[in-house]
């Protein structure tokens, strides 16, 4: 089993709390990236589809779920998912993609997840919070903006949208590894700089950058849930931060 960065696990650790109270259905995920989301969603008993822009992705995305492919629960689909025909789900998800798109993308984002949702279903979109914190990283996966919490309520309203649901996560560990992971970024991923942001945010998805999103396995020791459970319990009680750097959103169409 991979090594997950300590966001990353706090994020999913949410996640999953969030996610267990709601009854497992079909969903969607948009930017499946290495599938952890997705693996989450499959193991609490849903079905779904996930969508990348990146063939690479999608092909270890298939690899990684072979078995639930070939017993129709999961499927893979590479290509633009704001394209693509409107599928009735119960939950339309996706984590770091919503701020890879201009405004005009944006909201085609946040209608085409509203178009596609039961009547009870929820959109929930994990973005990058604290407008204060961008850095090179969001330069080199291609994003356009990062999030407060009144904007993000505000995108959402303006589309149809109710937030019924936000909270910071990942503060102040994110916070406190801000300058290092600049750092490494800087060292490991400068040239990217050069690419246009459709292509940044095509290898967004996975990335190799040791001591960033790869880790050694020893370090398992430390990064996992369990050791991790004490800096759940911060994020939580700090999910009214606007330093958080990450931002839970879900929503749930509006009654009109």
């Amino acid at each position: 089993m991979d090594v997950l960065p300590p966001g990353t696990i706090l994020q999913l650790m949410y996640l999953r709390e969030r996610i267990s109270g709601l009854k497992p259905g079909k969903f969607v995920e948009i930017g499946a990236g290495a599938g952890h989301i997705s693996h989450l969603l499959l193991s609490l008993g849903w079905r779904g589809k996930a969508y990348d822009l990146s063939p690479t992705t999608a092909e270890t995305l298939r690899n990684r779920f072979a078995g639930q492919i070939a017993n129709g629960s999961y499927d893979v689909v590479v290509g633009d998912w704001l394209t693509a025909p409107t599928e009735p789900c119960d939950l339309v998800i996706s984590c770091m993609v919503m701020e890879h798109f201009d405004d005009e993308g944006q909201r085609a984002f946040i209608l085409h997840g509203r178009n596609c949702l039961t009547t009870d279903g929820a959109m929930i979109t994990i973005v990058p919070g604290s407008p204060a914190h961008w850095g090179i990283e969001d330069e080199i996966a291609g994003h356009y903006r990062r999030y407060s919490r009144e904007t993000a309520t505000s995108v959402f309203d303006q589309e149809g949208m109710n937030m019924v649901h936000i909270s910071g996560l990942t503060y102040p560990v994110s916070n406190m590894l801000f300058p290092l992971s600049n750092f490494i970024v800087k060292r490991n991923e400068s040239k990217k700089l050069s690419l246009s942001m459709i292509d940044r945010t095509k290898q967004s998805g996975i990335r190799g950058v040791p001591m960033k999103t790869t880790f050694p396995k020893a370090l398992g020791l430390l990064l996992n849930e369990r050791v991790m459970f004490p800096l759940h319990i911060v994020q939580k009680a700090f999910g009214n931060s606007d330093k958080a750097m990450v931002l839970y959103c879900e929503t749930k169409r509006s009654q009109i």
